[in-house]
């Protein structure tokens, strides 16, 4: 048996990552707003469709500069998934608004609409939501519920880059749309993000709140003389060097999502039989939804269980972490949230849930060893 360790993650490197570093290194133009930054931005707009698009410096920043672009502030509510990973709470913390935590739907680990309806207030403004694992929400659910209180909608697209819902692409069918570039992301650039926008007037103000609150990239097209402060802002603009990454990376977007498939594929057909012996329940995908591969997961019958299978995992030299603390649960959500009907499924997807390794580069010999390692577990 390979003693070789199977990580759980490993970024993909893009063919042109190095010749793009060098030619920004080569070049006067380090910082961002570069060839690099507007060759990436454009082939994001081409996969996600998307009218805007705005290369940040990370997911976070995306929700931080959605939060300013709804002018949310003391006073209103914003309806948040539990199981979730902080950034998507903390951004609306920020700006003194006051997370409601609703529950999740089990079959998917994302937010369900009858929960976030439960959670809606007068004073609710916003309601965000994850696509976990890169498998869309119940948007139909939400997007009713959205516009039957008037409240506006943030996709927190961290997973679901090149996702559909209805053969509509994650990231651009709520008001907002952020994406994560995180090296464990399926695209990534070490440590990035981008925000998708579909109203030209939010387009507008974005690109001042990202420009530490200028009109610098007006002054750049030449359609003023001379920029100056403008409004609340921060430095959310990525370097060139993070865009050239990124730009080599969306090259060979169709390359790292058929790797990704692939292992997804592999694990979706080996284990059933496995899990259905062992009263574990496996990742599944709505027919209306193209999903990205970006995890695959199971769930244990009990914490117990899920914490000996990492263990035993963990002997045969493969790593397989679970994922999220329940953010209605956490320090900082008892602070600055509320929660006002118990999340019974956050808590217990959160107790259950075990990812296997996925990256696109993992060999089929890897992937065979994850799968003889899963079904040798006795429960």
């Amino acid at each position: 048996m390979s003693t070789e360790h199977i990580l759980f993650s490993r970024p993909h490197r893009a063919r042109r990552e190095l010749p793009n570093l060098e030619a920004v290194l080569g070049s006067d133009h380090s910082h961002g707003d570069g060839p690099f930054t507007a060759a990436a931005t454009a082939k994001l707009k081409a996969i996600t469709t998307a009218p805007h698009a705005l290369l940040t410096t990370s997911c976070t920043s995306a929700l931080e500069m959605a939060g300013l672009l709804l002018e949310l502030g003391p006073g209103d509510e914003v309806i948040v998934p539990s199981f979730a990973f902080t950034s998507t709470a903390t951004s609306m913390a920020l700006r003194g608004a006051t997370c409601v935590f609703a529950d999740i739907d089990p079959a998917t680990g994302n937010l369900d609409p009858a929960a976030a309806a439960a959670a809606l207030t007068p004073s609710t403004r916003a309601i965000v939501v994850i696509h976990y694992g890169g498998v869309a929400a119940d948007m139909a659910g939400l997007l009713d519920l959205a516009t039957a209180h008037a409240v506006a909608v943030i996709e927190d697209n961290a997973h679901g880059l090149g996702g559909r819902w209805r053969g509509r692409p994650l990231g651009t069918i709520g008001t907002l749309g952020a994406l994560s570039f995180h090296d464990t992301k399926n695209i990534h650039c070490g440590e990035g993000g981008a925000l998708l926008l579909t109203d030209d007037l939010l387009m507008d103000r974005a690109e001042i709140i990202r420009e530490k609150g200028t009109d610098r990239a007006r002054f750049l097209r030449g359609a003023v003389d001379k920029y100056s402060w403008q409004d609340l802002g921060s430095s959310y603009l990525p370097s060139e060097l993070n865009a050239a990454v990124l730009d080599a990376q969306l090259d060979e977007f169709d390359l790292i999502q058929a790797g990704r498939h692939r292992v997804w594929n592999a694990y979706a057909a080996a284990l059933p039989e496995w899990a259905q012996r062992s009263g574990v329940q496996l990742m599944t995908v709505p027919d209306d939804r193209e999903h990205t591969a970006h995890l695959y997961y199971l769930r244990t019958p009990t914490e117990q269980h899920r914490d000996d299978l990492i263990r035993h995992l963990a002997e045969r030299g493969i790593s397989a972490p679970f994922h999220y603390v329940p953010l209605h649960s956490s320090p900082a959500g008892l602070k600055l949230g509320r929660t006002p009907q118990p999340c019974v499924h956050s808590d217990e997807f959160s107790r259950s849930l075990l990812r296997l390794p996925l990256w696109p580069d993992l060999t089929d010999t890897q992937v065979e060893r994850v799968i003889d390692a899963v079904t040798a577990f006795r429960i």
